[in-house]
């Protein structure tokens, strides 16, 4: 007869493959094997004397038994969880693994500080940090949570607003070259653009520190969706552009990029973090949560709240 930790772990197999969508995808989630996965699937069938995934070549489908397996599955999982969370109170250790999506230029530099936080004073947990650029599907890659540059229109994932990173106006001297420096935010449609077309591509509003704003038509050079590629672009001299004032500080702070009109600024953009919603959240999440939120205030120097 099983013991209740081995039932425990059977139901987490059926619901990790339900949710990642095979038998393969849920054992890379579990870091073990597709056999090990096959057999845990076997040995719940047996104990519960039911068959509950109807497989084939090019597909997987829960049996009537196993759509009842499976929601019965989850809810006694999240009650677990909760139970353990309890009776550990203050003492709730953050563990296992936390599978995190960050965007490819703030997560190969800015968020591995405090990531490093994290894991120092976290022995117990390990992250698998991965770079993309989009919204991950957080259940069928089995995703904890995701940072999320820009707007957030998802009604299915909850999002707490970290921070918000200011952009400035820069581009090289080559640029200017023997021409005076603009004086108005008007004055840089004359000049060669370049465009990051995940957040601006054929216009951009300028603010003023005394309220102004100013619309800008462009007609860029060059367009990308990588920060850096935008920055070596600027770097080379191909234009004006938009940027990350982060991205660009230690350009600007030796020479090789200007800042152009200072008082003049696009609006900041909102960075968010994004995980689906639950009826509990496990220590690892919520430690990363506490962490994340007051390293990245203090590095740009933004507030931020809970949306």
């Amino acid at each position: 007869m099983k013991t209740a930790p081995d039932r425990i772990e059977l139901m987490q197999t059926l619901v990790r493959i339900v949710e990642a969508g095979s038998l393969s995808a849920a054992a890379a989630q579990l870091g073990t094997t597709q056999p090990t996965v096959s057999r845990r699937l076997q040995a719940l069938e047996r104990m519960l004397g039911a068959k509950l995934l109807q497989r084939s070549t090019h597909a997987m489908q829960l049996t009537e038994e196993g759509q009842r397996c499976f929601a019965h599955a989850k809810e006694l999982l999240v009650n677990w969880d909760a139970f353990e969370a309890d009776l550990r109170g203050s003492t709730d250790v953050p563990e296992g693994t936390l599978r995190v999506v960050v965007p490819h230029a703030i997560g190969q530099q800015q968020l591995v500080g405090p990531l490093a936080d994290y894991l120092q004073r976290h022995p117990r947990v390990a992250v698998e940090w991965l770079l993309h650029d989009r919204t991950p599907d957080f259940i069928a890659d089995g995703i904890d949570c995701a940072i999320h540059v820009g707007t957030v229109d998802d009604p299915s994932v909850v999002a707490v607003k970290l921070a918000e990173i200011p952009r400035i106006v820069v581009a090289a001297p080559s640029v200017l070259g023997d021409a005076s420096p603009p004086v108005h935010a008007s004055d840089l449609a004359a000049l060669p653009w370049l465009a990051l077309r995940t957040f601006y591509r054929n216009d951009i509003t300028l603010s003023h520190s005394g309220g102004a704003q100013q619309r800008l038509v462009l007609k860029p050079r060059m367009a990308t969706d990588s920060l850096y590629a935008l920055r070596s672009a600027a770097l080379l001299g191909l234009g004006v552009c938009v940027a990350s004032s982060w991205a660009v500080a230690d350009d600007v702070a030796q020479g090789r990029l200007l800042h152009l009109l200072p008082e003049w600024r696009a609006e900041p953009l909102p960075i968010y973090l994004l995980y689906p919603y639950a009826h509990f959240y496990p220590a690892k999440l919520r430690r990363f949560v506490d962490i994340l939120r007051p390293a990245l205030i203090a590095g740009w120097g933004t507030s931020a709240a809970a949306v």
